[in-house]
C-alpha cells in the first residue's frame, strides 16, 4: 500500500491548463471554458469577447459584443470628478505605487454612491421589478429591509443621482446609444420610461443606473456585474495617477483644512 498522498487540485469550471510535457508546472494550452485560448482565441477574439467568456461561461453573439465594448467605453473614464478617479491621482501625486493608485480607486469606487456597491444593487431591482413601472415605484416609495447587510440602508435609489438636478447630457447620450445597440428589453424600457422614473426616485438616472440596465440585458448577474463595474472604470484612474504623477504635487489642487490645536495640551 502506498503512502503517496494524491495531489491536491484548483477546482474550476472556467480554465483548464495541460501541462508542457518537460515540465509539469509550466503550461502548454490553456481552455477557457472549453475555448483554446492561445491557440485559437489570441488574434482572432476582442478584449471584450474574453471578458463575457470569463463570465458567463459561453462565446457572445456579435451584438452582445457590440454591447459590452460600447459599455466598456462609456465606463472606461468615470472623468477626475470622481472619487475613485480622483483617490487615484491622489495615490499618483503623492508617489504611491502603481498599485496603491488602482487599490484606492477601488476601494473609494466600490460604495453605494456612484459605486460598485450602488450598481449591484440597481442590478437587484432590474432583477426584481423588470419592466414594471408600478413596481419599480413601489421600491422606490418602501425600499426592502436590508438590516442584515455589513452595509448602511442606502440613503438614494440606487442608479440614480441624488446631488443631479436634471438628467446628464452624457447619461442621455450613453442610454441613446446603447437602448439601439440592446440585445434585451430594459434598455429600451428605460429610455422610454425615463422621465417616470426619474419622478418616482426624485433625482435624475445617474451612469451607474444606466449600466445596470445593460449588463443586466447583457444576461449578467448582480455580482458579475459589479465586479465588471468595478473593473471597467479602472482605465482611467489608472491614466489620471500616471499623469499627476508626472505634473507633481505643486500642481494638484489640495484643500485647505482648519486644524485645531489645543495649546495647552501642545505645551
Amino acid at each position: 500500500m502506498s503512502d503517496e498522498k494524491p495531489a491536491e487540485q484548483i477546482r474550476t469550471r472556467i480554465w483548464l491548463e495541460e501541462p508542457e510535457p518537460d515540465n509539469p508546472f509550466a503550461t502548454r494550452a490553456a481552455y477557457c471554458h472549453g475555448y483554446d485560448v492561445y491557440g485559437a482565441m489570441l488574434g482572432q477574439a476582442r478584449w471584450v469577447e474574453m471578458l463575457y467568456l470569463l463570465f458567463r461561461g459561453d462565446a457572445p453573439t456579435p451584438a452582445q459584443s457590440e454591447l459590452l465594448e460600447a459599455v466598456a467605453v462609456a465606463l472606461a473614464n468615470p472623468g477626475p470628478r470622481d472619487p475613485s478617479v480622483h483617490a487615484a491621482m491622489c495615490g499618483g501625486v503623492g508617489g504611491s505605487t502603481a498599485a496603491a493608485s488602482l487599490i484606492a480607486a477601488l476601494a473609494v469606487g466600490a460604495g453605494q454612491l456612484s459605486g460598485g456597491r450602488e450598481l449591484l444593487l440597481s442590478m437587484e431591482a432590474w432583477h426584481s421589478c423588470g419592466m414594471d413601472l408600478d413596481a419599480w415605484q413601489r421600491r422606490m416609495t418602501a425600499p426592502g429591509d436590508d438590516t442584515a447587510s455589513i452595509w448602511p440602508t442606502p440613503e438614494h435609489p440606487p442608479g440614480f443621482d441624488p446631488h443631479g438636478v436634471t438628467t446628464t447630457t452624457i447619461v442621455k447620450q450613453t442610454i441613446a446609444c446603447l437602448a439601439a445597440m440592446s440585445t434585451g428589453p430594459r434598455l429600451p424600457w428605460l429610455e422610454e420610461n425615463l422621465s417616470s422614473l426619474e419622478a418616482a426616485a426624485g433625482c435624475p438616472l445617474a451612469m451607474s443606473g444606466v449600466a445596470a440596465a445593460a449588463f443586466s440585458d447583457l444576461g449578467f448577474s448582480p455580482e458579475q456585474g459589479e465586479m465588471l463595474f468595478l473593473l471597467l472604470r479602472l482605465p482611467g484612474a489608472a491614466a489620471h495617477a500616471l499623469e499627476q504623477w508626472k505634473y507633481g504635487h505643486k500642481k494638484f489642487p489640495f484643500f485647505k483644512i482648519e486644524l485645531e490645536s489645543d495649546s495647552e495640551e501642545v505645551k
